[in-house]
């Protein structure tokens, strides 16, 4: 959503007529992830993109034949072997597109949804693309769900559809990714916007300057916490979005709490410092929590932590020592080890070698909710 934004707010305030065709499954390979959005303007100009260019020509068509009152439609698009350079995917995989029109009213719901993206929040909005009961004539009507439940929408009339939407968009809403779902014969789009992740780093030691760089490079919201202020300064770590110099459990509520979009890393290998972090990122349900520390003082750490009334599930739960195996040694390749791994598990997937891995490269079911 946030890729056409700006776009559609220009043609708005232009008073330009617009579509917004959006990629609302995949099929094999495919070069956009589901979710990904180009706009279209009544003279054709557009914006974002749905492929890597080989159909958007067809999808300005199709748009403009929306524009023109068809309506909403969905297309699919995909490619056979003596298709190879007419319209298709040259991956070989098929996405199917949704195109309707853009409605700027600033009371209608994809306003709103656009509003709570632009703001940076977390929200997602359900559209009902496809219905095979018409007696229901519910295809194009919406709901908007916020992760505290809240609904606003027009499926009142539909209480078993409007209350499947909204459970979908519950199960996606924290799990940053956009779906299709179906529902009686109704095909449900999830549509989710959400805050870049954040990253806090305990610790304002060497490796969390570079952890900083490359958080931001990421799109990662990196802040850094440590009580010591000799250490804790924007001048040693200028890439921190925020320094809090404060004990771990005073920065976290300073902080607005942990959630499931925030990964933890300890990195001050000082216990006083270290364990209080884990330990309350294992307790407030952090979604990826690691910590330094070689394998002796990890087992160490356990051993506290136990003491400390965590479960072995909880423990077990800490990359640790964290990092990929990269053979790195300086505070820059340090930090892309641990990157890589926070990525990773953030991705549900274990961080080995592309060229070993089988299935699907960019499917990602986010890591599981801790318990």
């Amino acid at each position: 959503m946030k890729d056409v934004l700006a776009q559609l707010d220009a043609w708005s305030l232009q008073a330009r007529p617009a579509a917004v065709a959006t990629v609302i499954a995949t099929h094999g390979s495919a070069p956009r992830p589901i979710g990904a959005k180009m706009a279209v303007d009544a003279r054709g100009q557009i914006a974002g993109a749905v492929s890597g260019g080989c159909v958007e020509g067809s999808v300005v068509e199709l748009a403009t034949q929306v524009l023109a009152g068809a309506g909403a439609q969905v297309a699919r698009f995909g490619i056979a072997d003596d298709e190879a350079w007419a319209v298709g995917l040259p991956c070989g995989g098929l996405i199917d597109v949704h195109v309707a029109p853009w409605d700027a009213d600033p009371a209608g719901l994809p306003a709103r949804f656009a509003q709570l993206a632009r703001a940076d929040a977390r929200a997602a909005l359900v559209t009902v693309v496809s219905d095979e009961d018409r007696s229901r004539a519910a295809e194009g009507r919406r709901l908007l769900v916020l992760p505290d439940g809240a609904v606003e929408g027009n499926l009142e009339d539909e209480p078993a559809l409007a209350a499947a939407a909204r459970a979908a968009a519950l199960d996606l809403v924290w799990d940053e990714r956009s779906e299709l779902r179906s529902h009686d014969g109704a095909g449900l789009f999830v549509d989710v916007v959400a805050p870049a992740p954040r990253l806090i780093l305990f610790g304002a030691v060497p490796v969390a300057q570079a952890l900083c760089a490359l958080a931001r490079v990421a799109g990662w919201r990196p802040f850094v916490v440590d009580p010591r202020a000799r250490f804790a300064t924007p001048e040693r770590i200028p890439d921190a979005e925020r320094i809090v110099v404060a004990w771990p459990k005073e920065a976290v509520v300073e902080l607005g709490g942990l959630d499931r979009a925030t990964a933890v890393a300890a990195l001050t290998h000082d216990p006083k410092i270290d364990d209080v972090a884990l330990e309350l990122a294992l307790r407030s349900g952090a979604g990826v929590v690691g910590a330094m520390g070689s394998r002796g003082a990890t087992a160490e750490r356990r051993e506290r932590l136990r003491h400390r009334g965590l479960s072995e599930a909880q423990i077990d739960r800490i990359a640790a020592p964290v990092g990929l195996d990269l053979g790195g040694t300086t505070d820059a390749e340090t930090a892309i080890s641990i990157m890589g791994e926070l990525v990773a598990l953030r991705n549900g997937r274990a961080g080995g070698r592309l060229s070993a891995a089988t299935g699907t490269i960019h499917a990602r079911p986010l890591a599981a909710a801790p318990a």
